[in-house]
């Protein structure tokens, strides 16, 4: 089954499969399954056709992949412009949220450990 381009998994459950689209997670997809009246347990391989329908009319009622991808770059893009401070943070690769930096931002920063040096190195003689 094709939902916005992308193919959902066949063999996970619904609830699950359709969190395989952008702008789509859990509390979505159920919602989405009880108002298109499919059971979430159900797989995806087994849907009927009237079924499917359904399910592709009401995910794409929603703003997902691309369009919903162009929209946050477009926020982020925004506040880079007006030099906000959340800007400045994105465009330099730092925790955006007011989270510390000492330590605990290897997510952003990457996973470069350094250790203190003991002052200046020393140059090996010949």
């Amino acid at each position: 089954m094709r939902i916005a381009g992308i193919n959902l998994p066949a063999n996970k459950r619904l609830e699950i499969a359709l969190t395989a689209v952008y702008g789509v997670g859990r509390p979505r997809a159920l919602k989405v399954l009880a108002e298109a009246k499919v059971d979430p347990g159900k797989k995806a391989d087994k849907l009927t056709a009237d079924e499917e329908n359904r399910l592709r009319k009401l995910v794409e009622a929603f703003k997902i992949e691309g369009d919903l991808k162009r929209e946050i770059a477009g926020n982020i893009k925004r506040l880079k412009d007006i030099k906000a401070y959340r800007g400045t943070r994105h465009a330099r690769g730092l925790p955006v949220r007011g989270q510390r930096t000492k330590t605990n931002s290897r997510t952003r920063r990457g996973n470069v450990r350094k250790t203190m040096g003991s002052g200046r190195k020393k140059v090996e003689k010949k």
